[in-house]
């Protein structure tokens, strides 16, 4: 027990149409204080895109949320927001949103390795 830490994480989705609430998960963003993690994976399924909203280009959501991994990688590229703290980079990312990509609220847990936790949830609510 005495190696675990404690972490957050939010689910990534995608809200096509937003007045109408539908969405589907496509990432996770997880972030550990005493690690000094943060870290986001996401996966688009082109199929669930294209009958939700065929209107959307997979590029530019890719685009958008390789955005997101330069801010919690905290390059010079993310500009201020990349300059932030980690806890605050973090926050902002996982931040309610109206837009068409979406943080659910942030869970907490344990764990011994942040990478392998991002994985396993990764696994669990996107795949």
């Amino acid at each position: 027990m005495q190696d675990k830490v404690t972490f957050e994480y939010a689910v990534i989705r995608l809200v096509p149409k937003v007045e109408r609430e539908e969405f589907f998960n496509i990432g996770v963003i997880l972030f550990s204080k005493r690690k000094k993690y943060l870290d986001i994976k996401f996966h688009i399924n082109p199929e669930k895109l294209k009958v939700m909203a065929p209107e959307l280009a997979l590029d530019s959501l890719n685009e958008y949320l390789n955005a997101w991994k330069i801010i919690c990688d905290g390059k010079k590229s993310a500009g201020k927001i990349g300059e932030l703290e980690i806890s605050d980079r973090f926050r902002w990312l996982a931040a309610c949103r109206s837009t068409i990509i979406q943080s659910s609220k942030t869970h907490s847990g344990l764990c011994e390795n942040p990478e392998k936790e991002l994985e396993a949830i990764f696994e669990e609510f996107v795949l």
